[in-house]
């Protein structure tokens, strides 16, 4: 039906010009290849998304579900997708039991949003990741992301699952996020901040840290001298999963028993204790009552500590020393680098780190000894003929009184500190609380402060009937005895008077006396015959004797034979082989014992004089050559009693272990390697001279020069960059560490093997696990 107007006629000339140039339905044939073949299903979801590399793709959004998941036809391949926008989740509309809808608060807002700027437009859409059949990605329209709108418009929230996946940076979302929660917009009107009671100073703030609770909780003293428990936001550190399989009778010992713990609170121990953090206050999780199934909690306070820019419970997480907590969605009680620990925790799981490791569990056997005096007689000579010995104070029951773990020994003893008398604190008795002497907390608080946690050295002198050690404690080369008389907190025991540490005693007393202090406040000074103390500067001594270097271990000792008593060995191994020759062993008659004498055949089919050290079975026995300083595992049927003949009393031991003095050997593994290569082909087999210069736990540190040419061993490894200068105090060693010190520095200068990147001895990311 045509009518006779003007638009009419329009439209009709239209057409015919359309059927004249055949176009559409007016064109040839029937038209089928006009039809699209639509996909309604994708077989392979995963493989669909990972085939588009995250490159956009072209689109136009068919269907808006709710704010944040739309129905997309795909470009140009016609596969119609749900697609689920990464990261966010908007209000959505719950389907009742009568198939009814009911939208959540702020759903259809939501939804109108997404709609009215999407729906029918041309999109591009970056494909990141699936979830059952439908896919995680980012919608771009020419005017904006829709996910970082509708964050920072209040209509959607982040979600934890789905944000690793955004290419476009979590920090962006979690961005969008905050400025809508501090504006309370939409979903956010009720919204208060976690930490929202907080003074800015009380929210940030630099402070020391004092001690490391476990894995997750440290101690720190602020600047106006209080100490704050302070616990790692969203971390969770190791722990016994499922049953304990502990002994019902042994006590469970967290530190030790725990798979993890141990080595999670020395990284926090030697990376932070005593050093300034920076601690961002996340949240306060309130105080918590007693269930059946979990115990009571105090108020925490939970906050992202940082040092040199690392974070603590990242670089802990990283490391497989703890796991991430994972929350309700409308928690907002989390770390504010949440999205990072997350990530840490990826990395961890992927490379096998720690607590995702598949090998087998480290384990601490650790005795405590503590009061046990049968154990303690047993173990006092060792430690005495030790000298000084590494520990780490544990705890800190009173001014003198600690408790040490020793970490070559394993084991833990109570030590008290020699030639003081200080302040004794309260005490529970039996129906009664003994109130402490005068001074006797800030005694306390002095060493915790002092030495809590730290790596100290201690000389052993003796125990007294409660199987507690008595001796030294040394921190940063300074005496702790000595410390507490200086500051007034202890008086000088009798016991001290044959001490070679009295004369610093009684000195550090006099000073005291005279300022009047704490224990000595009523001090009245006595007229006394003034004697003037003698100090004797010792020099350095240098007598050089030949000795022929046997053995270099992994740690840069070495072993020596004196070249004096070299004839003595000889003499003794000819005859040992002609009598083994005459009287050949019982193969597999010999039972090893650890630390007995033995013989033992070298793989140049010789027998050699040898003790054992660690018997694994009878084919792994641990043997040390005490006549040359190697070490092998051997079956018990190449072993063998040595005859008494041949005894270390007849000739003692001929390999003597030393360490070069004035240098550090690098930590890293690598570093060391070099090292320890280099000194095994300047002088391992070969005669040099060596000096004794100073004694030191484990063995004496000397020096070590070319028989030949006279230069000086350690003072090559300093000049190559391949080791470090250890800078001592005394006067008597001033002129070589000097020496050492400006061979250290032409290394720097010329970048020479440690030194080939600048100076690395800075804390650095690497310290936590991350590489640049």
């Amino acid at each position: 039906m045509r009518a006779n107007n003007p638009e009419q006629n329009r439209l009709s000339e239209c057409e015919e010009q359309a059927k004249a140039a055949k176009k559409g339905m007016w064109s040839e044939g029937n038209g089928s290849h006009t039809i699209r073949d639509l996909k309604y299903t994708i077989e392979n979801p995963r493989h669909f998304v990972d085939s588009h590399h995250q490159k956009p793709v072209n689109a136009i959004i068919e269907h808006v579900r709710d704010g944040s998941v739309v129905r997309a036809l795909l470009l140009p391949d016609y596969y119609l997708v749900t697609v689920m926008l990464s990261g966010i989740k908007c209000p959505t509309f719950r389907r009742e039991a009568d198939g009814s809808e009911t939208p959540e608060p702020f759903a259809a807002e939501a939804k109108f949003f997404t709609e009215s700027r999407l729906l029918q437009r041309d999109v591009q859409i970056i494909l990141e990741s699936c979830h059952n059949q439908n896919i995680l990605g980012t919608i771009l329209h020419p005017n904006g992301n829709i996910t970082e709108l509708l964050l920072k418009e209040g209509f959607a929230r982040c979600v934890d699952w789905s944000i690793a996946v955004y290419t476009r940076g979590a920090e962006k979302l979690r961005a969008a996020e905050r400025f809508a929660k501090e504006r309370r917009l939409r979903i956010w009107r009720d919204y208060v901040a976690p930490t929202a009671n907080l003074d800015q100073k009380d929210k940030q703030f630099v402070a020391k840290v004092m001690q490391v609770l476990n894995a997750d909780a440290i101690v720190v003293k602020l600047n106006s001298g209080d100490y704050k428990t302070i616990h790692l936001s969203s971390i969770r550190p190791p722990r016994l999963e499922g049953e304990n399989t502990q002994d019902k009778n042994k006590k469970l010992r967290p530190l030790y028993d725990i798979p993890y713990m141990f080595e999670a609170r020395e990284f926090l121990r030697k990376k932070l204790i005593g050093k300034k953090v920076n601690v961002t206050v996340d949240y306060i999780r309130p105080a918590s009552p007693a269930t059946e199934t979990v115990p009571a909690f105090s108020e925490r306070t939970c906050a992202t500590v940082t040092i040199g820019g690392i974070n603590i419970a990242e670089a802990l997480v990283s490391k497989g020393l703890a796991t991430v907590i994972r929350y309700r969605q409308d928690d907002d009680q989390r770390s504010s680098h949440y999205d990072e620990l997350l990530a840490a925790e990826a990395r961890a799981i992927k490379n096998g780190k720690g607590l995702h490791s598949k090998k087998e569990v480290p384990i601490h056997r650790v005795a405590d000894i503590s009061g046990d005096t049968q154990k303690a007689k047993q173990f006092l000579p060792f430690l005495q003929r030790a000298g000084r010995s590494e520990a780490v104070v544990e705890y800190v029951f009173s001014g003198s009184r600690l408790k040490l773990y020793l970490p070559k020994e394993t084991c833990l003893i109570t030590f008290l500190l020699a030639g003081i008398e200080c302040p004794r604190g309260a005490r529970n008795l039996p129906g009664l609380v003994q109130e402490g002497e005068p001074f006797s907390e800030e005694a306390t608080l002095f060493t915790k402060e002092l030495v809590l946690q730290r790596e100290v050295e201690v000389e052993v002198e003796s125990m007294d009937k409660a199987g507690n050690f008595i001796g030294w404690l040394h921190i940063d080369g300074a005496n702790l005895s000595v410390l507490l008389v200086e500051h007034s907190l202890s008086k000088v025991h009798f016991t001290a008077e044959r001490s070679s540490y009295y004369k610093s005693l009684l000195s550090a007393e006099e000073a005291a006396k005279q300022k009047k202090e704490k224990v000595w406040a009523h001090y009245e000074e006595q007229p006394v015959e003034e004697v003037a103390p003698v100090l004797e500067e010792k020099e350095r001594s240098a007598s050089y004797k030949p000795v022929f270097v046997t053995e270099i271990t992994d740690d840069l000792h070495f072993y020596v034979q004196d070249v004096e008593t070299g004839t003595q060995l000889e003499k003794l191994m000819e005859n040992m082989r002609n009598d083994i020759a005459s009287h050949p062993p019982v193969e597999g008659s010999y039972a090893p014992r650890r630390g007995e004498f033995c013989i033992a055949k070298f793989v140049d089919g010789e027998w050699y004089r040898a003790r054992v050290e660690k018997v694994e079975s009878p084919a792994r026995v641990h043997v040390f050559y005490i006549d040359y300083g190697n070490r092998e595992i051997l079956p018990s049927t190449r072993l063998g009693t040595l005859p008494p003949a041949f005894s270390t009393r007849v000739l003692p031991a001929q390999a003597t272990e030393y360490a070069f003095a004035f240098i550090q050997v690098p930590q890293d593994e690598d570093a060391r390697t070099d090292a320890v290569d280099s000194v095994v082909r300047d002088i391992q087999n070969t005669q040099c001279l060596l000096n004794v210069e100073h004694l030191s736990a484990g063995c004496p540190h000397v020096t070590l020069q070319f028989a030949d040419s006279k230069g000086d061993v350690g003072l090559g490894l300093v000049k190559e960059g391949l080791v470090m200068v250890e800078v001592r105090k005394e006067k008597q060693f001033q002129k070589v560490i000097t020496e050492y010190l400006n061979a250290q520095e032409s290394a720097k200068s010329a970048r020479l093997n440690l030194w080939r990147y600048g100076d690395f001895r800075a804390d650095d990311a690497d310290e936590f696990g991350y590489s640049r």
